[in-house]
């Protein structure tokens, strides 16, 4: 940072301070509300939704063979292949906006294209299969179906126009790690697959939410997550035992810290400012009021669904807590199609994720994509919303 920049930070900073009326009572619930917001965060994902991804995204730099990425994510590859595995990867994890970075870090400095890495960003949090049923079944079939065939297909459209877009940048550096000479000597591609499925299966297992309103086998699972989560632990344990050298975990612990120090700080300043301008999902601290939230998203202007897709590319929803909140604001006017355009921004965009994004793929590509994601869920919105009136 240069010294003007250092300046205007600072003189930012102290006009704030000096500005801001602390005393106002908006504005004190409001900075109550964004400590509020990092505790539950802290509290409900850090744990057992960051720290085995952090793992993974280690694994992935320092285990999983840059052939490999390259095979199924790089430039080369199928697009077929790639953009369909990348679309469909939340099916799988079912993991938040920001659970996901670790992992598309990851395989971006591994060697994977910007499209299909994005593809990943995107489909990770946004095609989670217990969120997408629980829509149809509290918001109605129709927005449960838009949610789901809207994931994909904006995950394959961006992953696409992020790739024709900046086809002659290629992806960062790939991390130090183990060659893929020495991986295939010590582990075979079987003992490659499991090690990495059960530690996706604990990152699964254990970042699994009660599902209020669902019933069956969701209830079934939450309610056996730990026993699971343990068994799965005691598995990966006799795998790293077995199948790593000593050195190799030592540096996928080092790997995993470097993620984690670059990650955290931008996520947790990300959700302080989350929290005080919108507060806590369901909860009226915030600076901005949800009665004016719903005010601005009633009907199906363009106007609407745009402004519903700009709050839910800022606003944080943890996992599932987009259909309760979408729930309120339906029953306080918001339109069907505003609700569908939320639904497609909000769960796969958030401000502390953009903050990340941004220090991975630098602030030109973090802005397209933020463009992007906000402009198709927007249009979606308003056709969604024709279809449907």
């Amino acid at each position: 940072m240069n010294e003007r920049k250092k300046f205007l930070v600072i003189a930012g900073a102290f006009l704030a301070i000096y500005l801001i009326p602390f005393d106002h009572p908006r504005i004190e619930a409001s900075i109550l509300e964004a400590f509020h917001l990092v505790q539950y965060y802290a509290r409900e994902h850090v744990l057992f939704c960051l720290v085995p991804a952090f793992f993974i995204a280690g694994a992935i730099a320092n285990f999983l063979s840059q052939g490999t990425v390259i095979q199924y994510f790089g430039a080369g590859a199928k697009k077929w292949l790639s953009y369909g595995i990348a679309s469909v990867s939340g099916v799988v994890l079912a993991v938040c906006s920001c659970t996901v970075l670790p992992l598309f870090a990851g395989i971006y400095r591994r060697g994977a294209g910007i499209g299909p890495a994005v593809a990943f960003l995107y489909a990770g949090p946004a095609i989670n299969l217990l969120a997408v049923i629980l829509t149809a079944r509290v918001l109605g079939w129709e927005l449960g179906v838009a949610r789901a065939v809207g994931a994909v297909i904006f995950a394959i459209v961006i992953g696409l126009i992020m790739a024709m877009l900046f086809r002659e940048e290629g992806s960062e550096a790939p991390a130090a790690g183990s060659s893929e000479e020495d991986e295939d000597a010590v582990r075979t591609p079987l003992q490659n697959v499991s090690y990495f499925l059960v530690m996706i299966l604990i990152l699964v297992f254990a970042a699994w939410s009660r599902p209020e309103q669902a019933e069956g086998i969701w209830i079934t699972l939450y309610e056996i997550k730990w026993p699971l989560t343990i068994v799965l632990l005691g598995i990966l344990g006799v795998m790293l035992l077995r199948w790593f050298q000593r050195d190799e975990l030592t540096s996928w612990v080092e790997t995993t810290w470097d993620f984690s120090k670059q990650i955290l700080p931008l996520l947790f300043g990300g959700v302080l400012i989350a929290g005080f301008l919108m507060g806590r999902p369901g909860m009226e601290g915030g600076l901005i009021p949800e009665e004016l939230i719903a005010a601005l998203v009633g009907g199906n202007s363009l106007q609407a669904n745009l402004t519903a897709s700009v709050i839910g590319a800022f606003m944080y929803f943890a996992t599932l807590t987009e259909v309760p909140i979408l729930q309120g604001l339906i029953g306080s006017g918001m339109g069907q199609g505003p609700a569908l355009a939320l639904l497609l921004a909000g769960p796969a965009l958030s401000l502390p994720n953009l903050l990340v994004i941004r220090s991975v793929l630098g602030t030109r590509k973090t802005a397209v994509f933020m463009l992007l994601v906000m402009t198709m869920a927007a249009l979606s919105g308003l056709l969604f919303g024709s279809l449907v009136q």
